[in-house]
């Protein structure tokens, strides 16, 4: 059953998402050569929690971070540890906060110094895949209009979509009703009601969309080896525009 907020529950959820944007920020404000992946997520667990709030992934289904932070051809779910960032990395960074009974989810991917130019281009479409889908999130369309648009710019920019692992309803749980994919035919899935949030989350290869989880359960990759981007933010339909949650200045 997909979740409709009333105004009291989405001033709530607003909150939370404040505090998961932010924790985004100050992760991608870290993200540098030299710098560890387990000292980015304790500033994120620590700031996160210095606002009243609970890391929403740490010990989610047995995960053990506060930040799923993901290097290279690393996809999503990456386990941060003691991997110091290099010159030419590109990191993903997705962080949820939990606040007065709702959740905010988002995530970005950073340059880690200079990368290449191959590398900046995956981040650029996959950011901009988002906005090509949410462009689709208004009250009558349905959830596979922002998919068909996502996958439709991230193909003809030459890239992929990753299709084992979709956006998702968010509010007093991490995960909710409906499904909301990366890729799909126009005019399908459930109706976009004013008050439903979600997470929409393209997930973008620069080779195949296939991927393979690691022993640990958790880290996910690219089949092939190649780079992968991921950009995130919750979203709020509306009567009009759909509303960014997790919007932070040049996120």
């Amino acid at each position: 059953m997909i979740a409709i907020k009333n105004e009291h529950e989405l001033e709530l959820m607003r909150q939370a998402c404040k505090i998961t944007a932010a924790a985004r920020a100050l992760a991608g404000e870290m993200v540098r050569p030299g710098v560890s992946t387990k000292a980015i997520d304790q500033a994120v667990h620590d700031f996160i929690v210095s606002q009243g709030a609970k890391p929403s992934f740490l010990n989610y289904s047995g995960y053990p971070a506060s930040a799923c932070i993901s290097v290279n051809s690393t996809v999503i779910h990456g386990i941060p540890g003691h991997y110091t960032l290099k010159e030419g990395d590109i990191v993903s960074v997705d962080v949820g906060a939990y606040y007065k009974g709702f959740h905010g989810d988002c995530a970005a991917t950073f340059a880690c110094g200079a990368i290449s130019t191959e590398a900046q281009k995956l981040i650029d479409v996959t950011k901009q895949s988002f906005f090509e889908g949410i462009a689709q999130a208004t009250k009558g369309k349905r959830v596979q209009d922002i998919s068909h648009a996502i996958q439709t710019y991230v193909e003809s920019n030459g890239f992929s979509v990753v299709r084992s692992f979709v956006g998702h309803g968010v509010g007093r749980q991490l995960h909710e009703e409906p499904e909301v994919p990366n890729y799909g035919n126009p005019g399908r899935g459930p109706r976009l009601i004013p008050g439903m949030t979600i997470a929409v989350e393209p997930m973008v290869n620069v080779g195949t969309y296939d991927v393979r989880v690691l022993k640990d359960g958790w880290t996910t990759v690219t089949a092939d080896g190649k780079l992968s981007a991921h950009y995130e933010n919750t979203v709020l339909i509306t009567d009009g525009e759909p509303e960014i949650l997790t919007v932070t200045e040049g996120l």
